[in-house]
């Protein structure tokens, strides 16, 4: 559809294929009289209002009327349900030569008259309902049924009058196998049948076996019909099951029995998991200008010539939610569509859906070149991220899943979607981290404050001895006063410091007093079911507020008379101190009457007064040095801890997929064996050639960080020994700071995750890594990957483009066929057997027409339309051939 409606305003569109609850064995007002002789209580008009109303308040929105060899109830049934938007297939049920009953449904628009022709040709006589039995036998009656253009089903085929009861023998075998046999109606699930008749209906005994099953586990396609004689009949789960199509009619009805695992639920079935979804997709402006598409909840194919726009559904796609390429190609060719296909001013709107913390819909609207903006909805802004509402959300461009492979921390972090989430070993991690940069950051102050201290303290020998010199020439005795007074300057500072950290408390306890009691409140515990328990907290915290309010008080007075007596010492002091400067100069000037320089000693005696000090200060930082490394090595013994924890969950991981992709994939994940950053880091911190290095590391096998720490700090030599280096490197790596050396010892190396497909067949497998696979195969095994369990939409741009059809046949199609009922995937493609051997509920063309795209009518449904499978056909590559190799499998 064309257009200049927004998203909010343009009418609904069609979905593509959707379940319908069927009812397929639905009886006239006469039935229960007729057959069953029980009294007419309700008048043609009466049943046919009570029995639409029935469906209406279940759910049922199609019927199929099928009275034994009998038209004439249908009508009043058709104009009841004309009012309430239910479907009704006239039809009747007609019982072979042999005695076995059938189903047979025909186009909504069939006439009574036309009907009645066709039972005549169904060699039928006579007008009035009966259980008179046709000439033909079962297999002349499916055929002319099909060529009368009707489809067919054999009526409770366990029970009397049923194919698998009624038949025995060759008859019952070849009926079973007979081309135009697609459906039998059963009671209950095929997991329930009687062992003979599940054998049959699974297509597991050879005798009965077909060459064209329905599906890997069923012969042909099973519902649930139960005769409906009475409204309140169609409550019977046997009465009713769901049948997907896009357009309800005959073609419909012939797909769902075509492909029944695709298309048939029976109400013994799981209903489809909740999932989070895309609901509609428009754009205002740009090549896409006025396009709306409403997103069916299963696999969406988007198809159209080349620059149709395919591509740039995709990448829309991916604007809208902020999500960011994986490599460097992809990026420039996201750029390129944004700034040259949407344009600056292009507005793109996707409306969700999100299943976490509760259900809720959604609106994101992002406009070139500006952020996204989420609105909730009842059109309020969200502060909600695009992608945390849709966690775990895949968009990838054309060639993007191929570039995976060449990253192996992408591929590990790829794994981890399929890890047990745990938030608790995150927030350890996270926390961990900081502890170490902490602890980190806390050493190297204490060694660069150590190596301040040592580079100071290293006069202090030259300073002593010159001031033994000048002890030694009388010195000590003239000047003794003064010197002396150096020694009190001292203490008086001394006694200065002590009270510094009491005036840091005190600081403290300024900013934090009063408490704050807001979160204490009555509004704030309001509707709490502990408010009552959490009040007496208040009183705790007043309490508190009170008692060290008091505390600061006693503080601060007793800090200012700390301040005020000092303050007299020291008045004291400098008294006696003016008295020793003016005796200190007279001494001065005496000793220059000789040429000797006093100063020089007094100055070299202050040098000592300040350097003593540092000395105990030092015995107190290598203490805190000797704790702080202790505390760290227990960091870096919790830092392993959770790095194994997180390897052995990877690795649960990795046995995890090896059981679903059985044959197909398997994944091994190996313990840090991701080297390449800490080969990055080591370039960039030693800079410098180091080829031979990093090969060296890179192929070492069991690699330890922190045993490659533990041996750059026992020197070069051991290097050597422990990994073959060269001398010159060695040494280089020996002379790394002890910061670089810690900050090696947090470094994260990813676990290396080793992926290998089977090249080969099912029954003999050869298994290959990736680095011997071609393009197109490790393609293949990523997107296996990712078409995994998950309730967050997958989105591929031409996955065909690294895959061969081989691969997407007997691999992708048949995971993808599985996990759409778990979660939404949008694919465009040129590649036919995406669309048709997936059964894509919905698929879109997309044609270029001038400067725009479009959809054009027709072009948007599912393959039960004929003019969306004539689409498929003339567009896609394989078109024709992917219909035929539906044929034969399905036989049609």
């Amino acid at each position: 559809m064309n257009g200049k409606d927004s998203q909010h305003s343009a009418p609904p569109l069609s979905g593509g294929a959707r379940y319908y609850r069927c009812a397929l064995q639905v009886n006239p007002a006469h039935y229960a009289q007729t057959y069953q002789g029980a009294e007419a209580s309700l008048t043609e008009e009466e049943y046919a209002k009570a029995l639409v109303a029935k469906a209406v308040e279940l759910g049922i929105s199609v019927l199929a009327v099928t009275d034994h060899n009998h038209v004439e109830g249908i009508a009043a049934i058709q104009k009841e349900a004309a009012t309430r938007e239910i479907y009704v297939f006239p039809g009747f049920e007609v019982g072979s030569r042999e005695g076995v009953h059938v189903l047979c449904f025909y186009p909504l628009d069939f006439s009574a008259e036309k009907l009645g022709r066709f039972l005549g040709e169904l060699k039928i006589r006579g007008l009035a309902p009966s259980s008179q039995l046709s000439d033909l036998n079962f297999s002349e009656l499916l055929q002319t049924v099909q060529q009368q253009g009707g489809v067919s089903i054999a009526a409770h085929a366990i029970h009397d009058n049923g194919l698998l009861k009624h038949l025995s023998g060759q008859s019952r075998v070849t009926a079973w196998r007979d081309e135009n046999l697609l459906a039998i109606q059963i009671p209950d699930s095929v997991d329930n049948l009687p062992q003979e008749y599940r054998e049959i209906a699974q297509n597991k005994n050879p005798d009965y076996e077909r060459g064209h099953a329905a599906g890997d586990n069923l012969a042909v396609a099973v519902v649930n019909a139960k005769d409906v004689e009475a409204p309140e009949t169609l409550e019977a789960p046997a009465a009713s099951c769901w049948i997907k199509m896009s357009e309800v009619g005959i073609e419909g009805l012939r797909q769902a029995f075509l492909d029944p695992n695709s298309r048939i639920r029976l109400n013994g079935d799981p209903a489809p998991s909740e999932r989070m979804e895309f609901l509609a997709l428009s754009w205002e402006g740009g090549f896409l200008d006025g396009i709306v598409i409403d997103f069916n909840s299963d696999l969406n194919v988007i198809i159209g010539g080349r620059g149709a726009g395919k591509s740039t559904l995709v990448e829309s796609v991916r604007y809208v939610l902020g999500l960011v390429p994986l490599d460097e190609d992809s990026k420039k060719v996201h750029q390129g569509i944004v700034s040259d296909v949407l344009k600056s001013g292009t507005k793109v709107s996707l409306r969700v859906r999100s299943i976490r913390p509760v259900e809720q819909t959604y609106l994101i609207e992002r406009t070139v070149p500006n952020s996204p903006v989420v609105r909730d909805s009842d059109g309020r802004i969200s502060h909600r991220n695009p992608a945390d509402m849709l966690q775990g959300v895949g968009v990838y461009g054309q060639h993007e899943i191929s570039g995976l492979t060449r990253d192996p921390g992408k591929l590990t972090r790829l794994l981890a979607r399929f890890m047990e989430k745990d938030d608790h070993l995150e927030r350890q991690k996270h926390e961990l981290k900081l502890e170490l940069e902490k602890s980190r950051q806390r050493i190297t102050d204490i060694q660069s404050e150590l190596h301040r201290i040592d580079e100071m303290t290293a006069k202090l020998p030259g300073i002593e001895e010159t001031l033994n010199e000048y002890r030694k020439a009388g010195f000590e005795d003239r000047l003794r006063d003064r010197s002396l007074l150096v020694r009190e300057e001292r203490v008086l500072q001394t006694l200065m410091e002590c009270l510094r950290p009491f005036r840091d408390v005190l600081d403290t306890l300024h900013r934090e007093i009063p408490i704050d009691r807001a979160f204490l409140s009555e509004k704030a515990l309001d509707e709490l079911p502990s408010k009552d328990l959490f009040k007496s907290a208040n009183h705790i915290l007043e309490s508190l507020s009170k008692t060290t309010g008091d505390i600061t008080a006693q503080m601060d007075v007793a800090l200012q008379t700390a301040d005020k007596d000092i303050a007299a010492i020291r008045g004291q002091w400098e008294k006696h101190a003016k008295d020793v400067e003016t005796a200190y100069e007279k001494t001065l000037r005496d000793l220059q009457k000789s040429h000797v320089d006093g100063t020089e000693f007094i100055r070299l005696r202050e040098q000592i007064e300040k350097l003593q000090p540092l000395l105990s200060q030092k015995t107190k930082l290598s203490e805190m040095h000797r704790e702080s490394k202790k505390q760290r090595s227990d960091l870096l013994a919790a830092w392993a801890d959770i790095r194994a924890r997180e390897f052995r969950s990877l690795n649960g991981a990795a046995k995890k997929i090896g059981k679903k992709l059985k044959r197909r994939v398997r994944v091994a994940v190996q313990e840090s064996g991701d080297k390449g950053a800490l080969v990055n880091f080591l370039r960039e911190k030693i800079g410098g050639r180091l080829q031979e290095t990093a090969e060296r590391l890179l192929k070492a096998s069991a690699f330890s960080l922190p045993e490659f720490v533990a041996t750059c700090r026992e020197g070069s030599d051991a290097l050597r020994d422990k990994y073959s280096l060269a001398p010159t490197q060695a040494k280089r790596l020996s002379e790394m700071t002890p910061d670089t050396l810690m900050r090696i010892e947090e470094m994260e190396l990813p676990h290396k995750t080793i992926i290998e497909l089977n090249a080969a067949s099912i029954q003999s497998p050869e298994w290959k890594a990736l680095d011997n696979l071609s393009t197109g195969q490790k393609a293949t095994a990523i997107l296996l990957l990712l078409l995994l369990d998950s309730d967050a939409p997958l989105v591929v741009d031409q996955p065909e483009d690294d895959l061969d059809n081989r691969f997407i046949t007997e691999g992708v199609v048949p995971r993808m066929r599985e996990a759409k009922r778990k979660r939404q995937f949008v694919f465009s493609t040129h590649n036919a057997n995406i669309p048709v051997l997936g059964d894509a509920e919905l698929i879109l063309g997309l044609s270029a027409s001038g400067d725009n795209a479009e959809i054009r009518p027709g072009h948007r449904g599912s393959i039960d339309s004929n003019s969306v499978r004539d689409l498929v056909e003339d567009v896609l590559e394989g078109g024709k051939d992917a219909f035929e190799t539906r044929r034969r499998k399905y036989g049609f």
